[in-house]
């Protein structure tokens, strides 16, 4: 391996596909709110509170739990491993599903959206919920760094 990339061309990837998971995600997100700032009704600042305030609040306490619990850190540390080795994200198929999952979520709020002008409820339960979802996903990418520092993961990542 050359030393400015010591991983192995699967570990690449599935950082790679960790780090588009956060951004599809985010972009999703970020649609989303525009989109239900022009169509939701109601003032500025319920859409405000509804569509960014709360939903933060999820994201940051979902991002910080692993963070102070280090028993929940270590599970989820575990599990990004076992993805890694069950082949998430290292194949075309496994990356479109992944994506296909947040767009299948990014559909499911934008039938909301458009629920609320039919006499639906307001959409805030499924704006804290993607939130969260989010929140998940950038702690998996931050624990995919975590275990490149690892000292006993590091070498296993580095194989051929």
């Amino acid at each position: 391996m050359t030393p400015d990339r010591p991983h192995t061309p699967a570990w690449r990837n599935f950082r790679r596909m960790q780090d588009c998971a956060c951004l599809f995600a985010s972009l999703i997100y970020l649609g989303a709110v525009i989109h239900a700032w022009r169509v939701l009704p109601g003032p500025a600042q319920t859409k405000l509170i509804f569509t960014i305030a709360a939903p933060m609040i999820f994201l940051s306490l979902v991002a910080l739990a692993p963070v102070v619990m280090g028993g929940l850190r270590r599970q989820l540390k575990s599990y990004v491993w076992m993805s890694f080795n069950a082949g998430f994200g290292q194949t075309p198929g496994s990356i479109v599903s992944g994506l296909g999952l947040l767009a299948f979520a990014a559909g499911f709020i934008y039938l909301q959206i458009a629920g609320v002008a039919k006499g639906g409820r307001y959409p805030a339960g499924v704006f804290s919920g993607y939130a969260a979802g989010i929140g998940i996903l950038y702690v998996q990418a931050f624990l995919v760094r975590s275990l490149e520092r690892d000292p006993e993961i590091r070498p296993k990542i580095e194989e051929l």
